[in-house]
Parts: C-alpha cells; sequence; structure tokens
C-alpha cells in the first residue's frame, strides 16, 4: 500500500464514518456478486476494520465469509505541520463462498 494507489471495485477504505456505513458497503459489493473483498485502513481506523469484518461474519453472514488474507504494515504520511510519522496499515481480505 505504498504510495498513491487506485482504488479497486473491490475495495473498502475505512475512515471516519461509523461501522455500519462500511458494514453496509460490504454487504453492498457482495451482494453486487464480488466474491473477493479487500478492507483497507491504517491508524486509529484499524480496529473499526476489524469490526467491520466481525459483524459481516458474524452477524449478517455467518458460515458465508472467510478471511483470506490478513496484511499488515507501516506506512509514512506527512503530517499537516509537515512531519514524517509512520502510521500502521492493515489489509483485510475476505472471500466469499
Amino acid at each position: 500500500m505504498s504510495g498513491p494507489e487506485a482504488q479497486a471495485a473491490n475495495h473498502v477504505l475505512i475512515g471516519k464514518k461509523p461501522v455500519m456505513n462500511y458494514v453496509i458497503a460490504v454487504l453492498t459489493l457482495i451482494h453486487q456478486g464480488v466474491k473477493d473483498v479487500v478492507i483497507k485502513a491504517r491508524g486509529r481506523a484499524i480496529s473499526k476494520a476489524v469490526d467491520t469484518v466481525e459483524i459481516v461474519r458474524n452477524r449478517f453472514l455467518p458460515g458465508k465469509i472467510d478471511i483470506s488474507d490478513i496484511k499488515i504494515g507501516s506506512q509514512t504520511v506527512t503530517n499537516p505541520a509537515g512531519r514524517e510519522t509512520r502510521v500502521s496499515i492493515i489489509e483485510i481480505k475476505l472471500k466469499v463462498h
């Protein structure tokens, strides 16, 4: 996830919105026929990404979703003050069966 990337059609980027917004985004992709959904988050949003995955897996589609891969790492970003800081990142891949 280093550098600017084009967001693919099967990616959900986690940000500052409530968790249920991201759950609905994942469910919408799945109902459109997407078999692999990638959830990406960094920094404080990582816990929201985990919550999103768990809600989809356990509450909405129990037994129909598997986690196929989890990637973790860190990224250097420049904050508004112009200072570079490192931010943790996570990428969770879900597979529909």
